[in-house]
């Protein structure tokens, strides 16, 4: 899919003027265009109408691609891939993973690239950034960038409420299916986690000015963007320890309680064992009530009734005084 936006003004306030993103059909200068999973004749049209090396466009539709600054002597153009998040739901567990965003900046376009539609950018399509000019490319793409990061920012959050559901569920009763949400969101930190730590990579490289040129205004913006993915990369490796140490707890939990449940049953096995040892020794020439012996002589089957009982009951006293029933 390719799709072309220009910023165009929209009114002016006082001294400020407004401008609003628009669709367009065609390629113009300083437009936009944002291109997911797009076809060999999308590629081939960007490729020819602003010159942009065929291997930049292609680098960000590798899922395995990492975050990196490359640069074309030839035509100057300058690619930015970073880690973007996502999330997808598989049956009822809902997963949290990373793919990259290719950012092309060409002479007077800027052109993004990703393997699927991003949600991301759906602020920028319906104007909700502040100050947005499509021309200007440098802002553009830091303001892409802190899009990211806020959407980091979000996510994360919403790991921390399912990390809170999943706890309190596992308190009442520990199941499987809580067990491997937690796999789920601890192997889900661990690509925000790696994918945050590259991208702030990125960003440093942007920060030293030597790719792009950056305005003092741009300084300012970058470095809050910084901020914000350090605060990201922060709070996923905090979640992730919390995963991890609630992972370890509920394991001790689960061998606490199978061995709890395995003693308790050594211990009956053990009380029931001690009346069975009586019957097997002394009860094999011993008439029984429903034998036609029984009434002549019924005193050998009370006897070693009696002790039965009476080695199960001290039996019951001794495993209790032990803690082990």
């Amino acid at each position: 899919m390719l799709e072309i936006y220009t910023s165009e003004q929209a009114r002016q306030v006082a001294t400020r003027t407004i401008y609003k993103i628009r669709e367009q059909t065609e390629i113009v200068d300083d437009c936009w265009i944002n291109m997911y999973s797009p076809t060999e004749d999308e590629i081939s049209r960007v490729v020819d109408e602003l010159n942009v090396p065929q291997e930049f466009i292609r680098y960000p539709l590798d899922e395995e691609e990492r975050p990196r600054i490359d640069y074309d002597e030839d035509t100057g153009i300058v690619l930015i891939i970073v880690d973007i998040p996502y999330s997808k739901r598989e049956k009822d567990i809902i997963t949290y993973e990373t793919s990259p965003l290719g950012i092309i900046l060409a002479n007077k376009h800027i052109v993004t690239v990703s393997i699927k539609q991003t949600t991301i950018f759906d602020q920028f399509i319906e104007n909700r950034i502040r100050d947005l000019i499509v021309g200007f490319r440098t802002r553009f793409t830091i303001q892409i960038l802190s899009a990211a990061a806020r959407d980091y920012l979000r996510l994360l959050r919403f790991i921390d409420n399912t990390i809170d559901v999943a706890e309190t569920s596992l308190a009442k009763l520990i199941s499987n299916e809580d067990l491997y949400k937690m796999l789920e969101l601890n192997k889900s930190l661990v690509y925000f986690s790696s994918s945050l730590k590259s991208n702030e990579g990125v960003l440093e490289k942007l920060m030293r000015g030597r790719t792009i040129k950056l305005y003092d205004d741009d300084e300012d913006l970058l470095e809050d963007v910084v901020i914000e993915y350090r605060q990201a990369h922060e709070m996923a490796e905090i979640y992730s320890r919390i995963v991890n140490a609630t992972m370890d707890a509920y394991a001790s939990i689960i061998n606490n309680n199978m061995n709890t449940i395995m003693k308790v049953l050594a211990a009956a096995t053990i009380c029931l064992t001690i009346p069975d040892l009586f019957g097997s020794f002394f009860g094999q020439n011993c008439p029984m009530p429903w034998d036609a012996s029984f009434a002549d002589n019924p005193v050998p089957f009370f006897v070693l009734f009696g002790i039965g009982v009476t080695s199960l009951i001290i039996s019951v006293i001794v495993m209790k005084k032990k803690n082990i029933l």
